[in-house]
């Protein structure tokens, strides 16, 4: 369970998924404030994941994040080199390509105002399956956001069927007004499905860290598994992360062995 009525308090999640730093152009912290926020949050990892170049301000700074080659531990807690690249129109591409992606070790797709414009429910629901294709990226961000408004169900079975994950986000309860009842969906059907998601606080300022208080209400309400969250804590995170890799690797395997039988 995801509230303790005895205590009256959430319980928690020890990995946020989802944070930027100042390399995203408007947030508004640097990593290892980020990591000292979580630390004194009592938290064992966090997702450095800032814009990809699309966004405006993270052209350049971008790259410097994801090719920082940065320690994995800052202030005792894990840090994850990862991105949210933006997806640019309804076919799902990115605005990262594969050769920086590979540098990566989480990447979140997301669909951003300023960036596409909306448009029909199948044209939302194919840019988000594009984006899942791609074999680097591992979640579609805030996918309950109603200015964009997909098939739930089309993007859960997909996956389902890729092994990969739903992000129920924080922020969405506060800034993306009209979200709960999609993420409602999307928790029934990741539940039904037995498919994983991560709970972030996409966070733009340290002390946002960790901030989970909405997501994890509406994980309660569903009676959603803990199992199913990968972000629970850094060993089911890290045990992710290692299948990943494995995940990766037959891919671009099998994309050289189709190459070379063309």
């Amino acid at each position: 369970m995801f509230f303790d009525e005895t205590e009256d308090k959430l319980m928690r999640f020890l990995v946020d998924p989802h944070t930027h730093t100042i390399s995203s152009g408007h947030a508004r912290s640097t990593v290892r404030e980020n990591a000292l926020a979580a630390k004194q949050a009592g938290m064992e990892g966090i997702c450095c994941t800032d814009h990809g170049p699309a966004m405006e301000g993270a052209a350049v700074e971008f790259l410097v994040t994801v090719l920082s080659g940065g320690p994995e531990f800052i202030e005792g807690v894990r840090v994850v080199n990862g991105t949210e690249a933006n997806i640019l129109d309804y076919s799902g591409r990115l605005d990262i390509s594969d050769r920086y992606l590979e540098y990566t070790d989480f990447a979140i797709a997301s669909i951003h105002d300023g960036i596409v414009m909306p448009g029909s429910r199948t044209q939302h629901t194919e840019a988000m399956l594009g984006a899942l294709g791609n074999p680097y990226i591992d979640v579609i961000g805030h996918p309950g956001n109603p200015r964009f408004e997909a098939d739930a169900e089309a993007v859960v079975e997909a996956a389902r069927r890729m092994n990969k994950l739903i992000e129920i986000n924080n922020n969405s309860f506060i800034y993306r007004k009209g979200s709960r009842p999609n993420c409602l969906e999307f928790l029934r059907l990741c539940k039904q499905k037995d498919v994983r998601i991560t709970v972030s606080s996409d966070a733009h300022i340290c002390y946002k860290i960790g901030c989970f208080e909405h997501a994890v209400r509406i994980l309660g309400e569903t009676g959603f598994p803990e199992e199913l969250v990968v972000s629970r804590n850094l060993a089911a995170f890290s045990e992710y992360l290692c299948e990943r890799r494995t995940r990766i690797e037959t891919a671009c395997k099998r994309g050289k062995a189709e190459k070379e039988t063309r």
